[in-house]
């Protein structure tokens, strides 16, 4: 069983990973365009992909502190769905899971 404290240091280290790329995310979206029109269909396009990742952070981010609640509220590694366990290789692989494998699979 993997100590909880561990899972936590994991989830918060991972957090700041992510805090930490938003930020370049951003600051690459905030630079100037070029003039030239097939260099701007280009940086749009970068910046679509950009767009999307950042999104992607964001949803982790939004489980990842929903973790940290959970464990705060001593729910953490219970599925919110159902109440059984969430199995230790699960939250080994996922640690902000919040859905046992079988209700995950049900989504």
């Amino acid at each position: 069983m993997t100590d909880i404290k561990i899972r936590k240091k994991a989830l918060l280290d991972r957090l700041s990973e992510l805090d930490s790329r938003l930020h370049q995310i951003e600051a690459e979206l905030d630079e100037p365009h070029s003039k030239d029109w097939e260099e701007m269909a280009v940086e749009r396009e970068g910046e679509e992909v950009l767009e999307q990742l950042g999104q992607s952070g964001q949803a982790e981010i939004a489980r990842i502190r929903a973790a940290l609640q959970r464990m705060r509220e001593g729910t953490y590694g219970e599925c919110v769905r159902c109440g059984e366990d969430i199995s230790e290789a699960r939250l080994d692989t996922l640690p902000d899971t919040p859905l046992c494998r079988n209700c995950a699979a049900d989504v």
